[in-house]
Formats: C-alpha cells, sequence, structure tokens
C-alpha cells in the first residue's frame, strides 16, 4: 500500500492515473491512501470530488496469518502491515515521516553533509540516556471469557448534516462522505441516529403537526415534511452506494409541537400535557408509520432527547427540548408509548431510555419502577450521552449495568467541544481531541456496553450550522468557502479502529494489559477471528507482547500516540 508521505511526492498526473485505474477496477473503492495536510491543529486527510482514501478490509491467508491497522498522530492513518505469528522475533510499525521537500534537498550541499556526518559522530558518544525511551507490555487475550455481544457503531444524520451534504457541488463528494463512514472499506458503521422533527442542529426548530393546534387526530403528519423528504433522500442514497447491509435508525424527539406543551414554547421549562400523554405516543406511532411508508423503516426508539433540559437546564439550553421527570416518563411509558408500540404491526421496535448523561441513572430507572413497576416492562435499552464522564465516574454505569441489566447499552450521543473550557468549534487535526474519544470508547465497551452512535457525521468549520450557535466538533469537517472538499479529523480514524473490524455480532472477549503503558479492548467476530485494539497514549514507543490462550505469541512494537486494531485467525 501507498504511504501518505509517498503520495504527496506523486505529481498531479500520477495522481490522475491512480484514480483511474480505481474507476477500472469497479466495484466498491479499493484501498487509496490518506491524502495527508497539515491543519491549525495536527494533519488531517482531504477528500474531493475525485479522491478520498479507503481501506479495504484485510483478508488472510496461510501466508499472511495476522493483519495490523496502525494511526498514528505524527501522520500514520490505516497504514496496514501484516506477518506471521513466530516469524519475528518482534515486527516494528515505523512512524510517519514528514517527506523532504525539493528546497530540502537541493541545499543539501556537500558541505551540509560533511556537517552532518560530523555532527553524528558527536551525538553518536553522547549519554546513551538522549536515546528515544521504549516501554514494554504483556497482553493476554482469552477468547474463551465472553462477555457482552456488539450491536454497532455509527453517527448521527441531523439537519445540519443534510443542509452540508446538500451544498456539495457534486453528488460524488457526498457519495465520498457516505462511503466513509457506512461502506465495508470505509468506517462500516451500521447504526445511525436521526431526529424526530427538529433538533439543535438544524436552521430552525421544527416538529410535525405544528398546525393544526390543539387536535388529536395528528393529522398534519400524513405526508413528510419538506425537509424530511430531503433527509429521507440522501439517507437511501447512503445505504444504496455504501452497501451497508443492515442499516439500524435510531430516532429520538426534541421536542412536541409547542401547543401540547406546559409553557407553549420550544425550550424553558416546559414538559408535556397530561391531556397529550396519549397523542405524544400516537406522534411516535405516526411517524414510525410514516417512515416505514417512505421506505425507511426504524429500528429504534427513544423516550426522549436529554429530559434534564426541560426541567433543570433551561437556563443554559437555548434550543428544543421538554422535560419530563422519571415519574412522569415512567406514567407515560407504562400507560400510553409501551402498550401503543408494542400493539402496532412495530411491536418488536426497541425502546431505549433516557438518552441523557450518566449522572441521571441509575437514579432514573428506579424512579421509574417506583412510580410504574411495569414501565421498565417496555423498556429495551439504556441510551446515555457521554458529556461530563470525565466528572462523573464509571460508577453510575456499573451501577446502572446491574439495575438495568439484560438490557442494551450504548453511547447514543458524543461530540467534544462542548465544555465551557473547551473551543466550541472544530480543531482541525487535533490528535488530542481524539485521544478522548479512544479512552471513552475503551471504557465503555470494558464496562459492557453494546455499541455507540456519535454525534453530527459532518459540520462546518465553525461547527455547525446550529440555529442557538450551540458549535461542537466533529470527525469530518466541510470547506464551505467552496463546498468542493472536506476533512477527515484523527477523530475518525480514531472511531474507526474500534468500528472497522468488529461488526454486528462480534462478542468482546477478556484482554488483560500487564501494566498501564497499554489500554486493550478484544473482540471475537462471528466469523471467529480475533480482533483486538490497542492504543498506546504514552510518549515513548511500546513493545507489545501478545499472548492468546489459542493462538500463541505475538510481538510488536508500536510508535508513541498511536492506536492499531489487529485482527488474527
Amino acid at each position: 500500500m501507498l504511504k501518505c508521505k509517498n503520495l504527496l511526492l506523486l505529481g498531479p498526473l500520477l495522481q490522475l492515473l491512480l484514480v483511474l485505474l480505481i474507476a477500472v477496477i469497479g466495484g466498491q473503492t479499493e484501498t487509496v491512501p490518506c491524502k495527508l495536510k497539515d491543519a491549525e491543529y495536527g494533519k488531517v486527510c482531504v477528500c474531493t470530488s475525485d479522491y478520498c482514501d479507503y481501506l479495504d478490509n484485510p483478508t488472510l491467508s496461510k501466508d499472511e496469518e495476522f493483519a495490523l491497522i496502525s494511526s498514528s498522530k505524527k501522520g500514520l492513518r490505516f497504514e496496514m502491515s501484516k506477518g506471521n505469528f513466530g516469524e519475528k522475533d518482534r515486527y516494528i510499525i515505523k512512524d510517519y515521516e514528514e517527506p523532504a521537500t525539493e528546497t530540502a534537498a537541493s541545499n543539501d550541499t556537500i558541505l551540509s553533509r560533511l556537517m552532518d556526518q560530523t555532527l553524528g559522530k558527536i551525538f553518536s558518544q553522547a549519554d546513551s540516556s538522549t536515546k528515544p525511551i521504549t516501554r514494554s507490555v504483556k497482553l493476554k487475550l482469552d477468547r474463551s471469557k465472553l462477555y457482552q455481544r456488539i450491536e454497532g457503531f455509527g453517527g448521527s444524520f441531523t439537519g445540519a448534516v443534510s443542509y452540508l451534504v446538500d451544498n456539495f457541488k457534486t453528488q460524488d463528494i457526498q457519495d465520498h462522505l457516505y462511503k466513509s463512514y457506512y461502506a465495508p472499506n470505509g468506517l462500516g458503521f451500521n447504526l445511525l441516529r436521526i431526529s424526530i422533527g427538529g433538533c439543535d442542529f438544524d436552521l430552525a426548530p421544527w416538529a410535525y403537526n405544528e398546525k393544526p393546534e390543539n387536535e388529536t387526530v395528528l393529522t398534519g403528519m400524513d405526508e413528510l415534511d419538506a425537509r424530511d423528504v430531503l433527509r429521507l433522500a440522501q439517507i437511501k442514497r447512503l445505504k444504496e452506494v455504501s452497501g451497508v447491509t443492515n442499516l439500524r435508525i435510531k430516532a429520538a424527539a426534541w421536542s412536541a409541537p409547542p401547543w401540547m406543551k406546559t409553557n407553549n414554547k420550544w425550550t424553558g421549562f416546559g414538559r408535556l400535557k397530561r391531556q397529550y400523554y396519549q397523542t405524544w405516543a400516537d406522534y411516535h406511532l405516526k411517524w414510525i408509520d410514516l417512515m416505514a411508508k417512505n421506505d425507511l423503516p426504524i429500528w429504534a426508539i427513544s423516550t426522549g432527547n436529554e429530559p434534564m433540559n426541560g426541567i433543570l437546564f433551561m437556563v443554559f439550553v437555548k434550543f428544543m427540548s421538554m422535560g419530563w421527570t422519571p415519574q412522569t416518563q415512567a406514567i407515560w411509558v407504562a400507560d400510553n408509548l409501551g402498550p401503543t408500540i408494542r400493539n402496532s404491526k412495530y411491536k418488536d421496535l426497541f425502546i431505549f431510555s433516557n438518552d441523557d448523561q450518566r449522572y441521571t441513572s441509575p437514579f432514573w430507572f428506579k424512579q421509574m419502577n417506583r412510580t410504574r413497576p411495569n414501565s421498565l416492562q417496555y423498556i429495551d435499552g439504556v441510551a446515555l450521552h457521554w458529556y461530563w464522564d470525565e466528572i462523573f465516574g464509571n460508577s453510575f454505569v456499573h451501577s446502572t449495568s446491574e439495575y438495568m441489566a439484560n438490557k442494551i447499552q450504548i453511547i447514543s450521543e458524543s461530540c467534544i467541544g462542548d465544555k465551557p473550557w473547551q473551543k466550541a468549534a472544530p480543531l482541525l487535526g487535533s490528535w488530542e481531541r481524539a485521544e478522548k474519544y479512544a479512552r471513552s470508547f475503551l471504557s465503555h465497551l470494558q464496562d459492557g456496553f453494546h455499541g455507540w452512535i456519535d454525534w453530527n457525521i459532518i459540520l462546518d468549520e465553525v461547527g455547525g450550522p446550529n440555529y442557538v450557535n450551540n458549535t461542537v466538533d466533529a470527525p469530518v469537517v466541510a470547506n464551505t468557502t467552496s463546498y468542493t472538499e472536506f476533512y477527515k479529523q484523527p477523530i475518525f480514524y480514531i472511531m474507526g479502529h474500534f468500528s472497522k473490524l468488529v461488526p454486528e455480532g462480534s462478542m468482546h472477549i477478556e484482554s488483560v494489559a500487564s501494566n498501564v503503558n497499554l489500554d486493550s479492548v478484544a473482540f471475537k467476530r462471528p466469523d471467529d477471528k480475533i480482533v483486538a485494539v490497542l492504543f498506546n497514549s504514552g510518549r515513548a514507543d511500546l513493545n507489545i507482547d501478545i499472548t492468546d490462550t489459542i493462538r500463541g505469541n505475538l510481538s510488536v512494537n508500536v510508535p508513541a500516540r498511536s492506536i492499531h486494531t489487529i485482527l488474527y485467525n
């Protein structure tokens, strides 16, 4: 495979020939290297209508017993290595090196070479402590110890995403975005989150059946809103060009139409009026039916996005929200939503709760159960948002897992740039932000979570559009000056190290590192292959001695500030 650094040395003609060769091969785009670009905070990969990077899923033969995919702070992006168990004492993964420029080469005079040789002799006699440090760790994988089943990974298709995609100049660049996330040679995503009506990442707040007001028949929900006409067409195109075989769509409502709420507003201290409890349940059912009639079946819904925003945090939250307490939500679920869904033709639809921060649970579910003991019978899964996880520890997750045993647990929203002390915008090329994703993925998967859905799959340079300027970062950022290119950030590749080779149906297996120099999680796939994610967040290179209880031993050396995914039989 061509390396990123070599790509930069190719002339425009050779790049064109490469693209033409890919087109001749046909079918899904094959492995294409990242077109690396320096950005303000690090490096990004550039995608245009005629060029975007992809990595074919590795195939293993008798001559190639394992494959290792690597990314690093310095600039590796899905670099592939292959080898065999026991063939070498240790496989060394070399980090990215900046290519030499023509100017630098022309200045490489005889004098400068002599100086380099002289300085090299001087420094070779220096104290050995100046040499780079390499640390070591042992990793034991035990495939006989199985934990949770993986449901999948995904992103969110908001109104902001729909708007940006619609503004791209060509269908080709739109398709590259879709395939980058959902194609097998992209990130292999299979989950997708959308809003029922609008959300904060829209050009304005909106809901179905805003008119007519104060009627329970919901005659304003007989056909798609124009905004959803566009979004559904885009999602259908995503399915078509990516080849995703089982796209599972999870939906959530941010707010009911204002006339159903106690404050008659989109935001603020507003709850659902009691006389509209059944109407709001019917609203969900009619929306699900509307999606199905337009060939977009829904896999799951939640009981509402971040219900605490309309109860406690309305001073800070200016976007669409509707408040629930666990007590009122228990009544609505037990008496209205649950029976309405289970007695319909969509009785197998998954229902998640509570689509809010981890600090709200397990208290939320305990209070629901106290109010209506049968309410949790209708709840199939726990959906949590990752915000404030650095303050509220894993004990909230562990307690929830115990109380909600046998329920699916997923992260249903994540992004960065939301905190008061963080820049509320993309930091193009930030490896540090990507590492926060890696730590959170590892922590939640180790704690038994079954899946992960990120927030917007693409945003603009300022972290929008968002009608209340609630801007944040995203794994992919659009160039809205030209609408002819977008940039894949380190966050994008970090997510791919977990999603790409871990398909739906994989099982979490035991992975134990001998010290803190390595963080890891491992899986047994439906095809019985083993996948392990290896995260070296330290500033030193790391020797990793892997022992599989069945397969044997393998040693690799990985660079500092890097992440790797290994696949083997």
